[in-house]
């Protein structure tokens, strides 16, 4: 009998929660078929198996927390099933690397390993796992047969659009689960981590909220007159992009709001990159995916990313990357409905805001006269401890002055 314990999960990560079991007792498995499910910094990954046998038993039930290096199952290594109990294993060889879902309706269960009549590319079969492509079932086109990148392309590349009267309607999205009267519900999985995360911020953060209206009616319009445009080239153009880009000029112009505290060195660390986190509802709960370099990219660049990592996330297929290292955070209850929020700090950070619903009031201009305009609050909440009220409401003017002057975010930072 041999021993299976937990490979290292990634850089920095030393332990995770055990969120479902793929084999049970008594299961043959193959080398490189995925044996768990368990979730680390809010992203789901798959543990696959570096032995072929069966499967004797689990040490472990779902929900429970696990180390790296702790023994999560035992097994009998292939062509030892009727002989004699193997002595206990000292050392196990590593696993593969752990590979993130990354496709289809359900998790994907990528192959860890592959037979050594398969020519190809480290990054090509790297590729072939996040797309779910079993590579002995791929003809290559390289030298010798060697599998090419386009050879997996050619595979994914979507079918041509079908005329409208030929196209399905999409599925809608599932309701959410708001739960059922008399019942208990075991706090695991994505929803101990949210309230983990939630304790440590409410009990070592000092928050204090601002809270300001912005006339966006000008934005509101630009966008209405780019949205076509946008979505001929393949992009999703939402408000979202439009605040995520003036957050992150706003965070140049008043670099403090940037920044994580360092409390074992007691130091405030002003970051240098414009990371600005997501915050997406999905049906297990709220993750916080990162636009990386937001103060780098265009509108468009920002709205396609906010697309793709908010698809991800609602599929349950973040990546543990595009989880870390935000600077600042933007959550958004527009959509939902509400008005103003005090929204939480996702530590390190020591900002956040949270946007409200765009609607229509009667206002003054300048004049004295009254006219219609798109009306949002926006609410922000800060680390007391690094930033002081006036701040809050220097980097809150930032944000607003870019809001209310949209067209020019969309010319090179040089010319602003």
């Amino acid at each position: 009998m041999s021993e299976f314990h937990l490979p290292e999960l990634g850089e920095g990560v030393y332990e995770a929660e055990l969120v479902a079991w793929l084999v049970k007792p008594g299961d043959t498995v193959k080398r490189g078929q995925n044996l768990m499910e368990v979730l680390t910094d809010k992203a789901t990954m798959e543990v696959p198996s570096p032995f072929a046998g069966t499967i004797a038993a689990l040490s472990a039930e779902p929900g429970r927390q696990i180390k790296v290096g702790d023994v999560v199952l035992a097994y009998t290594p292939a062509g030892q099933e009727e002989a004699a109990p193997a002595p206990r294993l000292a050392q196990l060889q590593p696993a593969p690397p752990l590979v993130p879902a990354a496709s289809g309706n359900g998790p994907v269960r990528a192959s860890a390993s592959l037979p050594a009549t398969v020519r190809a590319a480290p990054s090509v079969r790297q590729l072939a796992r996040k797309l779910g492509i079993d590579l002995t079932r791929v003809q290559g086109s390289g030298p010798q047969g060697r599998i090419l990148v386009d050879d997996l392309t050619g595979i994914v590349r979507p079918a041509a659009k079908p005329d409208a009267a030929e196209a399905r309607p999409q599925a809608a999205e599932p309701c959410p689960d708001f739960g059922k009267p008399g019942t208990r519900v075991k706090l695991q999985g994505l929803r101990r981590k949210i309230a983990e995360r939630m304790v440590q911020s409410k009990t070592t953060i000092p928050h204090y909220s601002y809270v300001d209206e912005c006339d966006v009616t000008d934005l509101v319009r630009l966008r209405e007159s780019l949205k076509a445009a946008y979505a001929e080239a393949g992009v999703k153009l939402t408000y979202l992009a439009f605040f995520v880009k003036a957050v992150a000029l706003a965070l140049k112009e008043v670099p403090i709001v940037n920044a994580s505290l360092d409390e074992s060195a007691a130091e405030i660390v002003l970051h240098d990159r414009y990371h600005v986190g997501v915050a997406v509802a999905t049906p297990a709960g709220l993750i916080v995916p990162v636009v990386r370099d937001a103060g780098r990219k265009d509108v468009g660049a920002i709205a396609r990313d906010v697309e793709r990592l908010s698809a991800e996330a609602r599929a349950g297929k973040a990546k543990l990357d595009d989880l870390r290292g935000g600077t600042f955070t933007v959550t958004s209850i527009g959509n939902v409905g509400g008005l103003i929020s005090t929204p939480v700090i996702n530590p390190p950070e020591v900002g956040i805001l949270g946007i409200g619903k765009v609607v229509k009031r009667p206002v003054f201009d300048a004049a004295g006269a009254v006219r219609a305009a798109d009306m949002v609050y926006l609410s922000f909440s800060f680390d007391h401890r690094v930033l002081d009220g006036a701040v809050g409401a220097a980097f809150g003017n930032a944000v607003l002055r870019r809001l209310q002057q949209p067209a020019l975010m969309l010319l090179p930072e040089k010319l602003v």
